[in-house]
């Protein structure tokens, strides 16, 4: 089984666990120690979808931000998708996502993406209000909570991102 590869990114502010959520995926671990991206970070995994189609993820981590730069619009060039990751302990990192998800409509064509609502672990820091998250599901947007700590949709994030790419 082969299919095709897809440079696809993880976008979003800084802190917001999009190095842990990668680790998560192509890894299967998790480490609570912080470290800051500095510039990209690239890992490779496949995404099975059924016995005879998968997708060859180049997935690139890139730096935390809530502005396209040039360099940051320079480590996009090529990307096929990305998932854009917020901070559900944190509301500012959602405004910052949707602003920077316009920018991204633009920059990458509309591609397929996902949004994750991270760190549903912690629940009793959970910021984001249910009027919030309906609004993002009535827009019509994939938005999906998860955890990189647990594991929470994060196999499933990148697997709807892989249906999209080849639909």
């Amino acid at each position: 089984m082969s299919g095709p590869v897809r440079k696809i990114c993880l976008l979003g502010d800084f802190g917001v666990g999009k190095t842990s959520t990668v680790r998560r995926f192509v890894q299967g671990a998790y480490d609570d120690k912080y470290l800051t991206t500095v510039g990209v970070k690239i890992d490779t995994k496949a995404v099975e979808l059924d016995a005879d189609t998968s997708v060859k993820f180049v997935i690139w981590d890139i730096a935390g931000t809530d502005t396209a730069t040039a360099a940051y619009k320079s480590y996009l060039r090529g990307a096929a998708g990305y998932l854009l990751v917020v901070d559900g302990t944190r509301p500012a990192t959602l405004q910052a996502a949707q602003g920077l998800r316009a920018q991204l409509d633009e920059l990458l064509d509309n591609a397929p993406w996902i949004g994750l609502l991270n760190k549903a672990d912690l629940a009793d820091q959970w910021a984001l209000d249910d009027a919030q998250i309906a609004a993002l599901e009535a827009s019509g947007q994939v938005w999906l909570r998860s955890s990189a700590l647990t594991g929470e949709n994060v196999e499933e994030a990148f697997r709807q991102l892989a249906q999209r790419m080849v639909a």
